[in-house]
């Protein structure tokens, strides 16, 4: 068999694993009833540390471009997926999320409901006394289990809950908004006691639960707690609290670090607080053109995600040129042209690519049919798109491998707008910090720091991170108008919280359906 041939056998079974194609909606199937096996009683994990092993694999469906990371960012003004012909329709999956016309069938909505309840049960049985752990993996597992019934709580404002040593014929409770809140903050505190320290740049040890990554969880739920327990006011404890967090980050070594890009690479670095090894392929390929390739992909990209010309928008530079030296901050990165398109960079940008792309050798991309590849602002629709409309992002590079596992969840530079934004919230000034970030990468300090300031901030650092819709919701913006909306959602904010599964409510009579669905 020839090398070329082998290696394309060895990419398609690695993107079996961790790429959920445009076309290919792999489904698995359970609901937040988890069970244990009929008439057997919970008596414990028998391998702690091989359950602690797969919950953690488990957590690696982060790669996914569907299910929580869709629901994160492709409702948000950060990222949606024009249908290109037949290409990218998926009978409308992709499309009802941008434009918030979601409903409890929605199949990303069911899989990430499934998903993050299965872990949470699993991490229960772990933690369980009777499964006799460790003090560190029943920390681990309260980490674990904080993480996600906080993604439960975020998305839907209700956590259905089992014990254990509950047998299926009895329906799960449900923890409220609030009961859940307190429920998290109270596991992430044993897993901070629990969790060892691990400094900044020990990169081996950063795949799992740490002091750190457990602190900067319980700082982003504090910054979130007046939404969730519906006070709609930021206490002041929370925010001091949000602060004294980051500071302990900080002192176990974690930092900014200049080289924005760079980051998001398997290097050592002092921003990198949790990462997971999961392929990082659909982070670069699903917005990709079908022509632009690397050594590892030489079947091109999928031509799927893109942004909105609005939030590009949001960075400094010449709008219509995102070419070196058109006055742009590091963030929004650069397109190589017939100039410097070279081996460093494949012929492929980083950060927003616009206006025409090249190849390796600085020749022009073409498009299909023939025509020059230019990346356009606009879009003639959700639907009826050509091969090149839309901005494309990218953070991870395929010139550091197309399908590198290692993926970022939390770093460094969101701790610090999170310090920032909790200072504001308190009566305080963020501005010195916001520069002190702005200025490492290259952007103009502002004057003052506003809420405004600060969403904007927050999406020109961590785009397509999974916290947009987070964000913009605290922010009171998820409901807000862009382009593609439904007139009928904006102002909706019912749609701040996402349905209840149909599926979900048939087998547990205790879940209620969220309003307005």
């Amino acid at each position: 068999m020839k090398r070329s041939q082998i290696k394309n056998l060895m990419l398609i079974a690695f993107s079996a694993a961790f790429v959920l194609s445009c076309t290919d909606l792999e489904i698995e199937g359970t609901d937040s009833i988890i069970s244990t096996d009929s008439g057997t009683q919970f008596s414990g994990v028998a391998d702690v540390e091989g359950s602690l092993d797969n919950i953690y694999n488990g957590i690696n469906r982060l790669g996914d471009q569907a299910n929580y990371f869709a629901l994160q960012e492709v409702a948000t003004d950060e990222a949606l997926v024009p249908t290109r012909g037949t290409d990218w329709g998926d009978n409308g999956i992709w499309r009802t999320l941008h434009n918030h016309t979601w409903d409890p069938a929605h199949q990303f909505v069911l899989n990430t409901w499934n998903n993050w309840n299965q872990t949470v049960f699993q991490a229960s049985e772990v933690a369980d006394p009777l499964s006799n752990g460790s003090a560190e993996q029943v920390a681990q597992a309260k980490f674990v289990r904080a993480f996600a019934m906080w993604i439960v709580m975020d998305n839907w404002g209700q956590v259905p809950f089992r014990q254990p040593n509950e047998g299926p014929e009895i329906d799960p409770t449900v923890l409220t908004r609030t009961e859940a809140l307190d429920f998290i903050l109270t596991d992430l505190d044993d897993a901070i006691a629990g969790l060892p320290t691990v400094a900044a740049m020990d990169m081996d040890n950063l795949q799992r639960g740490t002091k750190a990554s457990a602190r900067f969880l319980k700082a982003r739920v504090l910054l979130n707690a007046h939404i969730y327990n519906g006070s709609g006011t930021p206490d002041s404890g929370d925010m001091n609290e949000v602060i004294s967090l980051v500071d302990a980050i900080a002192a176990d070594g974690f930092a900014l670090q200049d080289g924005y890009f760079d980051i998001f690479t398997e290097a050592a670095d002092t921003e990198t607080i949790w990462w997971i090894p999961t392929g990082v392929g659909n982070r670069i390929w699903n917005g990709m053109h079908y022509n632009i390739n690397s050594p590892d992909n030489e079947g091109g990209g999928w031509n799927g995600f893109t942004t909105l010309a609005e939030f590009y928008d949001l960075f400094e530079g010449d709008p219509n040129s995102n070419t070196v030296g058109s006055g742009q901050e590091e963030r929004r990165g650069f397109v190589p042209d017939a100039s410097n398109a070279d081996e460093t960079n494949l012929g492929i940008g980083y950060g927003f690519l616009i206006g025409q792309q090249f190849n390796e050798d600085g020749t022009k991309l073409k498009t299909r049919p023939g025509q020059d590849l230019v990346f356009t602002r606009d879009f003639p629709g959700l639907v009826g798109n050509g091969e090149a409309t839309g901005i494309r992002t990218i953070k991870y590079h395929p010139v550091n491998g197309g399908f590198t596992a290692h993926e970022l969840v939390f770093r460094y530079a969101d701790a610090h707008l999170m310090k920032a934004e909790a200072m504001l919230r308190s009566g305080g000034d963020a501005t010195a910090m916001v520069n002190e970030l702005r200025t490492l990468r290259d952007a103009a300090p502002l004057g003052s720091v506003s809420e405004q300031n600060l969403i904007d901030e927050r999406g020109r650092e961590l785009y397509v991170e999974f916290v947009r819709r987070t964000d913009l919701i605290r922010f009171g913006q998820f409901t807000k108008d862009w382009q593609f909306k439904d007139a009928a959602a904006i102002g909706d904010e019912n749609r701040n919280l996402y349905p209840i599964p149909s599926n979900a409510i048939l087998s547990n009579p205790n879940l209620v359906q969220n309003p307005g669905y």
